[in-house]
Parts: C-alpha cells; structure tokens; sequence
C-alpha cells in the first residue's frame, strides 16, 4: 500500500467511528443556556449544559427545587428553547425548527409520560392511548385501534381496554399514560416524576414496565426526586444551579422484581412490630391495673 493510499485509509477510518458514534447518540446538548427574564432581572436557569445520551440508555435526571432539571427536561422535550447552545434529537437541530415543526417532532420522537397521568377524565383507555395517532394522517382508524390495543397489551391491562380513568387505580392510569407515550413508537420517552403520586409497590411496577421497554433497546429519560428510583436507571445526571455536577453509571442497579420481592418481608417485619409495641403497651395496662388493684387492697385494710 502507497502511503498515500494508507493515510487516507486512516481518515476514512476515523471518519467512520465518527459516524459509528454519531449513530450512537441519540440527543446531543453543548453549552445550553437558558435565561429567563423577570422585569429587571435576568434569570439564568440553565448555565452551559453539555450531555450526550445514547440510543437505549436510562437516565434518570435529578437534582433540587431550582436546579435546572425542570428546564433542561422541557427544552430536550421541545416544550422550549434554550437562549444559547446546540441540542441535537435524532440527528435533527432541534433549534433551527419553527413552533409547528417542533409540534411534529414532539408528536412522532418523543414520548411524554407525567407524574399527573394527563388522560382524559371521559375517555376510555384504549381512546387516550390512540390520541397521539389522531394527528397522523397516515394511520387509519383501524391501524389506530390495534396500535393502541397493542400497547396497552404490552403493559398489561388488555383486558381494561374500555374502563374509565375513575375505574383505573393510580398505577393503572400511569399504564394507560405509559402506553399512550408508546404507540408512536417514538425514539425517547421521557418521564417527568412518573412514580410520584404512587406508592412503593406500584411505583417499583412502573419501573419494571420502564426496565422491560429499556431491555428492548427504548432510551428512557426521566425526572425523579427519589433517589431509591433512580437506582432503577442505567445513568444518573445530578443538578446543582443550573449545571450538571455528576454524571455516573448507576452500581448495583436495582431489579424491580427483586425488589417487589422485599416489600412483604418489610412489611412483615411492620407488622411485627406494631404487634410488639401493641404487646408492652396492653402489659402497661395491666400493670398499672395490678397496682392501682393493690393500692385498693392496701386502703381497705
């Protein structure tokens, strides 16, 4: 080989793990800021954030009331733009987009799920699933119909197909919700505190549903404040002042059916306890009514 031939053998090389990596990466921040203005003031709520997310990751977002994650989630969901700085979703420059494009982004990559459900209070569940597909021109009703079948299947209630929210539990609107961010088969999900308003066992349910849609190479990114939650996720992303002071794997990360496995021992031990404390508090009474039945005794002589 010439040498010629060789050295651009090396550019092509590196040109394509440029794009191998590319290929990889699926949203691509650098040095976003967002500054909002409050009379006089300048508010600057986002401080020069770079981040790369690759297809199939879980990340979890955290961070303090006022930290920034709020506005970093609304600015990757196309619900705002950033004052400065590059994000790139899909290989699209999510900033060079007008009001209705972002619309269309946001209706075909993106997959919202939020902490309040979001489903109409009068609509069945399988029409909440097929809302999103109502603004595709390119799905008919009967394609609409079995798409959202098919996700509320893949989260288990297709036998709940018909019920009201007001007949759903908390964690079965949170499904429904789930599966509506689903039926576009859209390139992210992101979440929004999705276990926020649940308990813990329904909330370690959710993330069993978040961890078999991630096993199938979804790319997840949610907003928790929990930090026992965020051991469910592949990435943890920590807030502080607007930037991002940590960004690590997640060790012994937590298996939602192992830890659903805990919870009767936990409340076994719960319950053993409340019936101790209950014990030494029926021995107190008895007790106090031994002696004040021997202060009589002694009275009365």
């Amino acid at each position: 080989m010439l040498p010629e031939q060789r050295i651009h053998s090396l550019q092509v090389s590196h040109q394509e793990k440029d794009n191998l990596i590319m290929a990889e990466t699926l949203i691509s921040v650098k040095d976003l800021t967002r500054t909002y203005r409050m009379g006089d003031v300048e508010v600057q709520a986002l401080r020069g954030v770079s981040l790369d997310i690759k297809k199939g990751d879980f990340v979890t977002i955290m961070g303090a009331s006022g930290s920034g994650k709020s506005t970093f989630m609304n600015i990757l969901g196309c619900l705002d733009l950033a004052t400065k700085g590059e994000y790139f979703l899909d290989g699209v420059n999510v900033n060079t987009y007008n009001r209705n494009q972002l619309a269309e982004l946001r209706n075909k990559k993106i997959g919202f799920i939020f902490q309040s459900f979001n489903i109409l209070s009068r609509t069945s569940a399988i029409e909440n699933v097929e809302l999103p597909l109502l603004y595709n021109a390119l799905v008919g009703s009967k394609e609409r119909r079995e798409k959202a079948m098919n996700a509320l299947k893949s989260v288990g209630l297709g036998e709940r197909i018909n019920s009201l929210p007001n007949q759903l539990s908390g964690g079965q609107q949170q499904r429904v919700a789930i599966a509506r961010a689903l039926v576009n088969e859209p390139v992210v999900i992101m979440a929004d505190e999705p276990t926020g308003n649940l308990d813990s066992r329904t909330s370690y349910e959710i993330m069993g549903i978040f961890q078999a849609l991630n096993d199938k190479g979804a790319t997840i990114v949610m907003v928790t404040h929990e930090p026992d939650i965020a051991q469910f996720a592949l990435t943890n992303v920590i807030f502080r002042d607007g930037r991002i002071i940590e960004n690590f794997a997640v060790k012994d990360r937590k298996k939602s059916d192992e830890e659903i496995k805990k919870l009767p021992q936990i409340e076994n031990v719960m319950e053993k306890n409340e019936s101790e404390n209950k014990d030494k508090a029926n021995d107190k009474i008895q007790d106090s009514e031994s002696l004040a039945t021997n202060k009589e005794s002694t009275s009365i002589k």
